[in-house]
C-alpha cells in the first residue's frame, strides 16, 4: 500500500507537466516567429542581400505560420507551444489588425486610378475599355509600349480629352493638364550626365503634371520604379528601384505644391524601409481609407501591393482594387477630397 501511495502523486505530476514539456521545439519556433515580426526593422540590409527589405515585403504573409504552428501544437498536445504562439499572434495583430477593417467614407469628389498595363498584355483594347469604364477622373498608366500606346490613346480619347505621355508612362485626365515635365528616376546621379537626351526620353519612367480642378490645382506624379530581382547570388536586388525612390522622394520634397498625388508601380511594398523617403512625405490611400491589404501583383493571385496611390495635402476617402483586366497587375483606384 505504501508503494501505491507513493507512485500515485508521481504519476499525477507527470500528467500535469507532460503537455508543457512536449513540443518545446515548436514553442521555440513560435517565439522566433514573433521576434522576427516584432524586430523586422533590426534585420540588416547591408551585406545580407537586402534581407531586411525582403522580410518587410513579405511581412503580412508571415502570419500564415501561426495557424500552421497552432495545428502542429494541438496535434502534439503541446501547451507550451500554444502559449508561445500568443507572441506572434499579438505582434501580427498589432502590425496589421487595423488593415483588415473597412476605413472608407462616402465623401470624395475626385477619383484617381493607376495601373501597370503590362508590356506583355495581349488585349490592350479590352484593358483600355475596362479602365475607361472605371469612372476615374485621373488615370495613370505605366509600362506603355510603343506598340500599345496608340491603342490606349484611341480607346481612352472619348472619356479623357486630356492626356500626356513621357516615355513609358502617361496620365489621362477629364480635367485640363498643365506644367507637364519628366522626372528622371532611372538615371539619377552621375550616370545621368553621360546619357544623351534621346536616351533619357526613351527610358522615361516618371512625370509630373498639374490638374486644374474646381477646388484648386492638384499635382500628380506618375512613376514606374525600376524592377527588383530575387536570386541566390545577389539576394533581394533592388538597386535600380532604390535609385528611383531617392530621385522621386527628392522631387516630391522640393515640390511646393500643397496637394500631391503619386500614382504608379513602385515595384515594392511601402512597408519596405527602402521607401522611407517617400512614405515620410506621403500617405497610402489604401492604409487610410481601404479595406484589407489591397494586393495587386500578380493579377492572377495577388500577394503584394506594389501599385500605389500615395497622397499629401488631400484626404483619401475610399480606396480599392479593380478586377484583373488583361495585365499582370491589377488596377488601383481611390476617391479623394480636400
Amino acid at each position: 500500500m505504501m508503494q501505491v501511495d507513493a507512485a500515485e502523486p508521481e504519476q499525477s505530476h507527470t500528467s500535469l507537466s507532460g503537455p508543457w514539456k512536449r513540443g518545446l521545439v515548436l514553442a521555440a519556433q513560435a517565439l522566433l516567429l514573433g521576434l522576427l515580426m516584432a524586430l523586422h526593422a533590426q534585420i540588416p540590409n547591408r551585406g545580407a542581400g537586402n534581407l531586411g527589405s525582403l522580410t518587410e515585403t513579405a511581412l503580412p504573409w508571415l502570419g500564415l505560420f501561426i495557424p500552421v504552428l497552432l495545428a502542429l501544437a494541438l496535434l502534439r498536445g503541446s501547451a507550451s507551444a500554444v502559449a508561445a504562439l500568443l507572441l506572434p499572434a499579438m505582434v501580427w495583430l498589432n502590425l496589421f489588425g487595423g488593415v483588415l477593417s473597412d476605413k472608407s467614407r462616402s465623401a470624395g469628389f475626385l477619383t484617381v486610378a493607376s495601373e501597370n498595363v503590362g508590356a506583355g498584355n495581349h488585349d490592350p483594347v479590352g484593358t483600355a475599355r475596362d479602365l475607361a469604364a472605371s469612372g476615374a477622373d485621373e488615370l495613370a498608366l505605366v509600362e506603355l509600349t510603343p506598340q500599345a500606346t496608340g491603342t490606349y490613346e484611341t480607346e481612352l480619347a472619348k472619356a479623357y480629352p486630356y492626356h500626356t505621355l513621357q516615355g513609358t508612362v502617361g496620365l489621362w485626365s477629364k480635367l485640363p493638364l498643365s506644367g507637364t515635365r519628366p522626372i528622371d528616376i532611372m538615371d539619377y546621379g552621375p550616370l545621368a550626365d553621360t546619357m544623351t537626351a534621346g536616351s533619357k526620353l526613351e527610358l522615361g519612367r516618371a512625370l509630373r503634371a498639374t490638374v486644374a480642378t474646381n477646388h484648386g490645382p492638384l499635382t500628380v506624379y506618375v512613376a514606374h520604379l525600376g524592377s527588383v530581382r530575387v536570386n541566390p547570388r545577389a539576394g533581394f536586388w533592388t538597386a535600380s528601384r532604390d535609385i528611383g525612390v531617392q530621385a522621386l522622394s527628392t522631387a516630391i520634397a522640393d515640390d511646393p505644391s500643397k496637394r500631391v498625388v503619386l500614382l504608379g508601380d513602385l515595384n515594392g511594398s511601402v512597408d519596405d524601409r527602402a521607401f522611407a523617403g517617400i512614405t515620410a512625405q506621403l500617405l497610402s490611400a489604401q492604409h487610410v481609407s481601404g479595406s484589407g491589404f489591397g494586393f495587386t501583383w500578380p493579377a492572377s493571385f495577388p500577394v503584394v501591393r506594389i501599385d500605389e496611390i500615395l497622397v499629401r495635402g488631400v484626404e483619401p476617402d475610399k480606396s480599392w482594387v479593380l478586377p484583373a483586366n488583361g495585365s499582370d497587375h491589377r488596377p488601383v483606384e481611390a476617391t479623394i477630397s480636400w
